[in-house]
C-alpha cells in the first residue's frame, strides 16, 4: 500500500466540517452494541467542536465503550507518522473516563496501542500530549507501535460499569 505524508499534514481534525476529518475522511462512530452491549450516544459539532454525550451499558462480563474513529487515510491505506512524537488533543472532559488510539495495520485482533486522557473536570479545555512511547496494549503482548502505518486514532469512552460520559474535543493533531 502506498502511505501518505504525514509531514506536512500535522493537523488531524479541527472539528470545522460536519462529517470529515481535516483529511476529509468521513468520521465513524462506533459503541458496544455490536458486542452485547447497550451503549448509548450523541455525536453533535458546534462551531468546530465536537460533543460527545451518552451512557455506557456495558456487554456481561466486558468493559463497555463508545468510539470515535478518525481516519488517517481510506480504506486500507495508512499513513507514515514516524515524523512524530505523539497525539495532541484540546479536550474537555464533563464526566466519564476516555482513552486515545493509535491504530497501526500491524494490529489485527483490535489491541491497539492505547493511553488514558487524563484532565481535571474543571470545565476547561486542556491540552493533552500522549507520546506514542507510552501507548500500550491492554491484553496482548506488549509490542512497539509501528507509527509508519497508522491508519486511523480512535477517541474512546469506556467504563466497567453502566456510567454516563460527556467530553468535547477541540482539536487532534500529531506533533
Amino acid at each position: 500500500m502506498m502511505a501518505h505524508s504525514a509531514q506536512t499534514a500535522a493537523l488531524i481534525d479541527d472539528f470545522s466540517a460536519s462529517d470529515n476529518t481535516s483529511y476529509g475522511l468521513p468520521r465513524q462512530f462506533i459503541n458496544d452494541a455490536m458486542a452485547g452491549g447497550a451503549t448509548q450516544d450523541k455525536h453533535t459539532l458546534t462551531n468546530g467542536i465536537m460533543q460527545v454525550t451518552g451512557t455506557i451499558t456495558p456487554p456481561r462480563g466486558q468493559p463497555g465503550w463508545s468510539s470515535t474513529v478518525v481516519p488517517l487515510a481510506e480504506m486500507g491505506k495508512f499513513i507514515d507518522a514516524s515524523v512524530y512524537q505523539g497525539i495532541q488533543l484540546r479536550v474537555r472532559i464533563t464526566q466519564g473516563s476516555l482513552s486515545v488510539s493509535a491504530n497501526s495495520q500491524d494490529i489485527t485482533n483490535f489491541d491497539y496501542h492505547a493511553a488514558p486522557i487524563v484532565v481535571k473536570a474543571d470545565g476547561k479545555f486542556h491540552d493533552v500530549t500522549i507520546p506514542f512511547t507510552s501507548m500500550k496494549r491492554a491484553w496482548s503482548e506488549q509490542t512497539p507501535l509501528n507509527t509508519s502505518n497508522l491508519n486511523s486514532l480512535s477517541i474512546v469512552a469506556y467504563s466497567l460499569q453502566p456510567a454516563a460520559f460527556d467530553y468535547e474535543i477541540d482539536d487532534v493533531r500529531f506533533y
